[in-house]
Formats: structure tokens, sequence, C-alpha cells
């Protein structure tokens, strides 16, 4: 069977609401849609997670995770997750990203989760760049997850799943302080980078791990990540 690829098929005003891509899709007989996004991509230690979420009832307060407080994300999650039509979660390790490359590991995971949805749904929304190799339609959307719903709900899936990783990883190594930075490029975990070296858990591919925080030239994988 061939699939054609249709691109979004009227424009959608940006004062349209957060639903304002999905009313404009299912008018034309293309939803449900998928929304994808990942959390971690910065980071330089910690997993990469990627989750796409087709929505189910309209869910009051979504938001791009990152202008949430974490308890509002995690309210947000419970709903999410208890009244979607599907979610789909992928992590891939650390060491994956070192030996595939950041922005490849990305575009992978995001085609797996899309393919872990067990529901239906006639477009994919990613945030802010195209995914080649999806099995519906899709566009990618400058800071989609601040303007629809569906990426808004994984990019909030996404970061609540890593959250709740990087606090048990902080159990495993106290050290670094995980559960506060997060795995990301804080003063502070340079300084423990320093100290102690780096863990399993951190990205080796990483300039700033691999010379322990002592500065230098960006990797690709930094440079890709859009992180100094």
């Amino acid at each position: 069977m061939t699939v054609t690829f249709r691109p979004v098929p009227s424009v959608v005003r940006r004062d349209s609401g957060l639903y304002g891509y999905e009313r404009a899709l299912a008018r034309r007989g293309l939803g449900p849609v998928a929304g994808v996004d990942e959390a971690g991509r910065g980071a330089c230690a910690g997993p990469l997670v990627i989750a796409a979420v087709v929505l189910g009832r309209r869910i009051e307060g979504l938001s791009d995770s990152k202008l949430l407080t974490a308890s509002r994300r995690e309210s947000l999650y419970e709903q999410i997750m208890t009244t979607a039509r599907g979610v789909g979660v992928v992590v891939i390790p650390p060491g994956e990203i070192d030996t595939r490359g950041l922005h490849r590991s990305n575009l992978e995971g995001m085609r797996r989760a899309v393919a872990r949805l067990s529901c239906e749904f006639g477009y994919v929304l990613t945030d802010g760049f195209s995914v080649p190799g999806l099995p519906a339609p899709s566009l990618g959307v400058w800071k989609g997850d601040q303007v629809a719903a569906c990426v808004a709900a994984a990019s909030i899936v996404a970061k609540v799943t890593r959250d709740r990783m990087m606090a048990a990883l902080d159990e495993r190594h106290p050290q670094y302080g995980f559960a506060v930075h997060k795995g990301y490029g804080t003063v502070g975990h340079r300084r423990a980078l320093e100290a102690h070296g780096p863990c399993p858990d951190h990205r080796f591919s990483f300039a700033t791990v691999a010379r322990s925080g002592a500065g230098g030239v960006m990797s690709e994988n930094e440079v890709g990540a859009g992180v100094a």
C-alpha cells in the first residue's frame, strides 16, 4: 500500500489556541493528531527520553514542560496518562547516544515512539524539525510544545519520565547532584565532574564529560544539543 504524505492543509494562526493545529487537521479528516517531543537533548548525563502522545479529552493548562513547575507537570502527567488515546515512550541510554550521535538517536527515537502508539492517528506534529520515515503525514513545528496541545503533552510525558529517572540515578550516584540539575551542565555539575570524574551514566561523547569540565572545543553532540 502506498502512503500519500500531505502537508498541513491550511494556515494555522498562532493566536488560534493550543488546540488550533488539531482542529485544523481534524477538519480535513487528518485527525487524531500525534505529538512528539523529547527531554534531555542538551544534558551531558542521563538518557534521552522521547514521547509520542495522541490526546483524548481536552486537558486545561497544557504548555511547554519547561515553563511549568514540577508539581504542575506531575499533575498534568497523570491526567495525560489516564485520558490519552495513546502514549509511546522511548528511552535512549547514554551509551547509544555516544555510539550513534545525538541527532541520529533523537530522530530514531521519535520514529520508535510513534511506532509504539497503540491507537490510530492521521497526522504527526514534531517539535522543532521534521522527522523523515514516519508512518503518517507529518510536520515539524517551531516551538511546537508552546503552540500544539499534543506536542505540549508529549513534552510533559518525556520530561516527567526523565526527571524521575534522574532522581533514581541520584540515589546511585549522589556525588553529582542529578536530582537537582537533571544531568545538565550546570556549574555544580561541572565541579562534581572535576572532583569525581564521570560515571557510566554520563555521555562520554560530550566534551564537557570527556574533559571533566575543563573547557575546550564543544563536541559535535554538544553543538547539536545547543549547549555550551
